[in-house]
């Protein structure tokens, strides 16, 4: 008895201890908004913002078909933050996926361009992997992504 008392209040005493802020989201969406507008400006881009916070820029509008939120499309990508260090990238041949499947800076993004179409996609975190770590990539984390949309399946 003795021991499992002291078990339980090992036990209490540990979760107790958790630090509640690590499992509270973040808001980075003020931070990424000044984060990204300072990347436009320095790299001298044209970008146009959405209203949820997404910033796109189109090299190569395409002349094919325009995909919806719930189109399957292939895409050919490179991600990557805002200091230039890739985390991902497709090969030539792109990656086939619905758009439903990826993060929602995709989903909305990738409907801005027809097939064929080409550029940048400038996401803040709450349309990308949010305010923690995943696979990677640090919470709080704007992704760029030079994209190009090779079909629309």
């Amino acid at each position: 008895m003795k021991h499992l008392l002291t078990l339980a209040l090992s036990l209490f005493i540990l979760t107790s201890c958790t630090n509640d802020d690590e499992r509270t989201p973040v808001d980075y969406r003020e931070q990424n908004e000044t984060d990204i507008q300072a990347y436009i400006t320095d790299n001298e881009l044209n970008a146009t913002r959405t209203d949820s916070g997404l910033y796109y820029v189109i090299d190569e509008q395409g002349e094919g078909e325009q995909p919806v939120a719930n189109s399957n499309v292939t895409v050919a990508y490179k991600g990557y933050f805002l200091n230039g260090n890739v985390f991902d990238q497709s090969d030539a041949e792109g990656v086939t996926f619905n758009l439903q499947q990826v993060i929602p800076g995709w989903t909305e993004g990738i409907t801005y361009f027809n097939e064929g179409g080409s550029g940048m996609l400038l996401v803040p975190a709450h349309l990308g992997y949010g305010s923690f770590y995943y696979n990677g990539i640090p919470g709080g984390s704007v992704l760029i992504f030079d994209i190009e949309l090779l079909a629309v399946n």
